[in-house]
């Protein structure tokens, strides 16, 4: 058999067809007024010969190349964030789209050359995407181009796609007083900088927003508040230690991120004191350590799936939405106990 690639007009002969119904049947025409038995010859002749269709011709002739670019900056390669891509491949296959993906490591050089690369290939829009929320520069793109920002924020680009922080931050609130805790909660990690610098995160002031929100509604002060600089766990344990230091230990604590929880764990197991039967802890992320902590850690999760989905929703519609946030899932574990 011939290694040439079979083509619309083989396959129309095959089935006895004309090339025109067969292509009809083929992009599933709704009301081709085709006899049942013309589709099956068709779609029978097409897996018989392999027969693929031309996507650069049929581009030629749509406009459309079915292919979106996707721009991140250390998105494939962190597991963290992963999830955008997985949720954007998973909703690309759905219509029929293949994503191209290319990793830039927030070199803005590297940015400028990948939107040429992408560019080059006739992409149908772009997905900006990066690892931690943030504010992105984004060089100059033809103004006929469809851009969403995925985890990310751009003047130029409105289009964009961001965990509904401000909802999460009073639920992870609501966990502790619905578990009881109305008094003795500390807060690790709310930084005054960290919230005024768009570039090094554009949702954790609505965060920290939320978690305010929810403790004046509910008539609390948190008895304890640490700033931490690098949400590391590190920053977790100094700062859980700097409170174990000034008195007692608190009855609940409020973690801005999972890492910082990791510190605050060792810090409170080095002084004797038990999670969740001491001291009741929630964060925010679900990083992948949070299920490996004795007891689980339960967090408010960055729902990265279901962003990376919405992104390539919103940019097969146009891209047209503003900001769109997606809410952010309680992960419950073990690390809350009803206050007594």
């Amino acid at each position: 058999m011939s290694s040439k690639r079979a083509t619309l007009a083989d396959v129309a002969r095959l089935a006895g067809l004309s090339p025109t119904a067969a292509s009809m049947i083929l992009n599933g025409r709704p009301d081709t007024r085709l006899s049942q038995d013309a589709h099956d010859r068709v779609n029978a002749a097409a897996e018989a010969l392999g027969y693929r269709p031309n996507v650069a011709a049929r581009g030629l002739r749509t406009d459309k190349t079915l292919t979106i670019g996707f721009i991140s900056d250390l998105v494939a390669t962190t597991r963290f964030a992963s999830g955008l891509i997985t949720g954007a491949l998973a909703a690309a296959e759905r219509a029929g789209h293949v994503v191209l993906v290319v990793e830039t490591g927030g070199d803005p050089a590297r940015e400028s050359e990948a939107i040429g690369a992408v560019l080059d290939r006739q992409v149908d829009g772009i997905i900006f995407a990066t690892m931690r929320a943030r504010e992105l520069f984004v060089p100059d793109i033809p103004a006929s181009t469809t851009v969403v920002m995925l985890n990310a924020t751009n003047a130029k680009h409105p289009t964009s796609v961001l965990p509904d922080e401000l909802a999460g931050g009073a639920r992870a609130v609501e966990l502790l007083v619905d578990a009881g805790h109305r008094e003795g909660i500390a807060l690790l990690g709310q930084n005054d900088d960290v919230e005024k610098d768009l570039f090094r995160s554009a949702t954790v002031a609505r965060r920290v927003a939320g978690i305010r929100g929810a403790m004046a509604e509910h008539g609390l002060e948190f008895v304890a508040e640490e700033s931490i600089w690098l949400w590391e766990p590190e920053g977790g344990y100094q700062a859980m230690r700097a409170i174990l230091d000034r008195g007692p230990a608190p009855r609940a604590v409020v973690c801005m991120n999972d890492r910082i929880a990791f510190g605050a764990y060792q810090a409170l197991g080095e002084a004797g004191l038990s999670i969740p039967g001491d001291v009741s802890i929630v964060s925010f992320d679900n990083d992948e350590l949070a299920a490996y902590l004795r007891p689980g850690l339960t967090t408010v999760a960055l729902p990265h799936e279901a962003m990376g989905q919405r992104a390539v929703e919103l940019l097969l519609a146009g891209g047209t939405a503003g900001e769109t946030l997606v809410p952010m899932p309680v992960v419950a574990r073990a690390s809350i106990r009803a206050a007594h």
